[in-house]
């Protein structure tokens, strides 16, 4: 939780016609939407936008195609500006997973083949490090980090599993399944100083960290632009610096291939790049309507809200169950914990979120860190407080009796 408790319902925001602002959105309304972070959702306004560029993309192919990596690139730079980072820097990439392979498949053995990463990891980016590890001849070492761990202690407890065996460190600037986070920071100055590659997964910072690449010293670093920045799907970026960059080349050999970094990225045959050029549109709508620091502050604040009454309801079941203050908070993402018996492992939380959406018309997210279940909450400005108010009051007892079912 926040350091400033949030005792009220946060008034929702209004498009300037004063409809709610779900109304830019086409979600649909029988569901309750609560899932944001896994998947985003796009609003109208870039949908339309992708919508006109793809038919002038179907109209005239062979225009379209020869002049597509200049488009690209005139919006790589686009998005640069707003991630705060220089244009040269800034390949796009269809999601932060395909940014962390495209740096694997780049990165040669240079000492002890062994990769760094940490338990709160993301599954797809770890084994994409195991299977580099396989590779290499290497191995894989996994700093363990507790929940509850402050910057200080996440800081020792990733630093202290370096070794002159590193190859590769990989840590999240925003955790998945755990919604924290992590002290990149500083963790990419002591790579730095032992000369360590650091590759840093920002695939949640974009849009809930105004210029996230700010102070930060990394090789690599990826990030999404369908999350929080709801941008149209496939969206997101790969920012490389210093001499390891121009080890990285597409995943799709084109004909682009003998450009420098990143412009070689720009051209990637007959993929579907409209997601990227109407990803400023997304970014775009949501500055004119409200701007990022309000959109922050209220997904900040509505999660908290929604925190507070879930965490409460759970509570009410059993003490085990509340809502959970992770060692480093991050704006519009709370964990609350869940009785036990629900969703102790990835399969089972899945499951379980399935098993809402199926039978009670509700979107969320659940995972699981060291045995234990927990439901993700991440909010964004379609959001209401009675989204979360209907959740505690219609789903967390359904819950609760599905825990004692098991």
């Amino acid at each position: 939780m926040s350091e400033t408790e949030v005792t009220t319902a946060p008034r929702p925001l209004l498009l300037p016609d004063g409809r709610p602002a779900a109304g830019a959105w086409s979600l649909d309304p029988a569901m309750k939407h609560l899932n944001h972070g896994s998947f985003g959702a796009v609003p109208l306004v870039a949908q339309e936008r992708q919508n006109a560029l793809r038919a002038e993309m179907d109209r005239s192919p062979v225009v379209w195609f020869p002049a597509l990596p200049q488009r690209v690139a005139a919006t790589r730079a686009e998005l640069a500006g707003f991630l705060g980072v220089a244009p040269d820097e800034l390949a796009l990439v269809p999601n932060a997973s395909a940014g962390a392979s495209t740096v694997y498949a780049g990165l040669p053995r240079r000492r002890g083949g062994e990769i760094l990463v940490t338990d709160h990891g993301y599954g797809a980016v770890t084994m994409g490090a195991e299977r580099l590890a396989r590779r290499w001849g290497g191995t894989v070492r996994t700093a363990r980090v507790p929940l509850d761990a402050d910057e200080e202690q996440a800081y020792q407890a990733v630093v202290g599993e370096m070794s002159a065996a590193t190859d590769l460190v990989v840590v999240d600037h925003i955790t998945s399944s755990t919604a924290r986070r992590l002290p990149v920071a500083r963790i990419g100055a002591e790579a730095h100083r032992r000369a360590v590659p650091l590759l840093v997964d920002g695939a949640h910072a974009p849009g809930l960290i105004d210029a996230p690449l700010e102070g930060i010293t990394c090789d690599f670093w990826v990030g999404n632009l369908h999350k929080w920045c709801c941008a149209p799907r496939g969206t997101a970026t790969l920012v490389a610096r210093g001499p390891l960059r121009e080890l990285l080349h597409p995943l799709i050999d084109s004909w682009g291939a003998d450009d420098p970094y990143p412009e070689r990225f720009d051209q990637q045959g007959t993929v579907d790049a409209t997601g990227y050029l109407a990803a400023p549109a997304a970014l775009g709508f949501i500055e004119r309507t409200w701007g990022w620091q309000t959109v922050r502050r209220y997904m900040d604040e509505l999660a908290d809200y929604g925190a507070q009454i879930t965490g409460a309801a759970f509570a009410e079941l059993t003490d085990a169950a509340g809502p959970v203050d992770v060692g480093m908070p991050v704006p519009g993402m709370r964990l609350v914990r869940l009785p036990e018996g629900l969703a102790a492992n990835r399969v089972e939380a899945d499951a379980l979120r399935d098993r809402v959406a199926r039978e009670l018309g509700v979107e969320v997210a659940f995972t699981s860190f060291g045995g234990a279940g927990y439901l993700r909450l991440s909010a964004h400005v379609y959001n209401t407080a009675a989204d979360y108010e209907h959740f505690a009051e219609a789903c967390v007892p359904a819950l609760g009796e599905w825990a004692r079912e098991r």
